[in-house]
């Protein structure tokens, strides 16, 4: 490109800045507050007052970062979900559906199965059902690119909508297993006892929104971490990543590892949606369908630049920013939930952005004069 007289290229990097690692994120972070501090000027709100509430709704005050670690649990798994299959250039995008097949997954384990195990039993066999119910969901589409090549983008994408409108159904539409048939309004069928988990108190005598699976989510992330960086896994996968004609050469099927990441990452997202079945909801909870936690994870997985360690991290920053976000609507001074769907989008727009920089660099030459 040529601009007053300068040529202006991108050139790629051989290797890049570790400063950068640090850099892109955070300057994601602060371009997307200014960008929404734009926007909540020309809605009349000031910017740093409003900014300074939602940081105490969100992150300081007690029930605001309850609030936030409960949200951030499912966060977490979608997350990593995404992270797990985009490490390996396989762009899944159906995190949400398959949060959904999890949850009805995990219901259908928590009403067939846990009335007659113990918590200790149950807990773990709602969230492997919910598990094994997310990667189900997501095996059609792994084979269709394994096998046919086809793109995982539009298959993932297009099954989102058919879960969504298979949970309505399930609680809307019929009258069957996942409906509760003691109720005059639709609802989902609770769980037995045992497979839910009481929420966390934190020694006080409060009742918060924050339960164990929160840790389970944090635990599975610093699994992943390791178990992708010590086993042979993680290093064919990371192979196959930089280079697929280098990985099929030396001897690694390919189609057994495309298959194999996004049947995992299916099941990643889908014991998100089952620890939503243990923890706070009980049941198959259509109100989950207006949050947009698969969706969500996606920018999360993006911020994190892949990393599951930086996943904890970006989901709980995430999940701040939507529970601020909902408390500034109900303030003195109310402000449109759209603030906090701006900072998200502005957010992956400037991780996005920075990661194109991170990996290149800008180089301006200034053109001869013709002789």
């Amino acid at each position: 490109m040529i601009v007053l007289g300068y040529r202006v290229r991108m050139e790629q990097r051989l290797s890049a800045p570790r400063s950068l690692l640090v850099m892109v994120p955070v300057f994601s972070v602060f371009f997307a507050l200014v960008v929404g501090g734009i926007f909540l000027a020309a809605t009349g709100h000031p910017p740093i007052g409003t900014y300074l509430k939602l940081m105490d709704n969100g992150y300081t005050s007690f029930y605001g970062i309850t609030d936030t670690l409960g949200l951030a649990t499912p966060l977490v798994c979608t997350g990593l979900a995404a992270a797990f299959a985009f490490r390996m250039n396989l762009y899944s995008i159906g995190q949400e559906g398959q949060l959904y097949l999890g949850m009805i997954g995990g219901s259908w384990a928590g009403i067939a199965l846990a009335d007659s195990l113990p918590t200790l039993v149950a807990v773990p066999v709602v969230l492997l059902f919910g598990a094994f119910a997310g990667a189900m969901w997501v095996a059609v589409p792994a084979l269709l690119r394994a096998r046919l090549g086809t793109s995982e983008i539009v298959s993932t994408l297009l099954l989102n909508y058919v879960a969504l409108n298979l949970l309505n159904y399930f609680i809307f539409g019929s009258t069957g297993f996942f409906r509760d048939p003691t109720t005059s309004f639709p609802q989902g069928r609770p769980v037995a006892e045992s497979a839910r988990l009481s929420p966390i108190s934190f020694f006080t005598d409060k009742v918060t929104n924050t339960y164990p699976t929160f840790f389970i989510a944090v635990i599975l992330a610093v699994v992943l971490f390791w178990l992708m960086r010590v086993s042979n896994y993680g290093y064919e996968t990371a192979v196959y990543a930089d280079s697929p004609n280098t990985a099929r050469y030396a001897g690694m099927n390919s189609a057994w590892l495309q298959s194999s990441v996004l049947l995992i990452s299916g099941a990643l997202a889908g014991v998100g949606g089952a620890m939503y079945v243990v923890g706070p909801a009980g049941k198959v909870d259509p109100g989950l369908l207006q949050v947009g936690l698969g969706y969500a994870g996606i920018v999360v997985a993006a911020l994190a630049r892949y990393n599951f360690i930086a996943v904890i991290v970006a989901a709980v920053l995430f999940a701040g920013l939507r529970t601020g976000g909902n408390a500034l609507q109900i303030s003195s001074d109310p402000v449109p939930i759209a603030i906090a769907v701006v900072l998200q989008g502005a957010v992956l727009l400037f991780a996005l952005g920075g990661e194109l920089f991170r990996r290149n660099k800008v180089t301006i030459t200034r053109l001869q004069a013709a002789t």
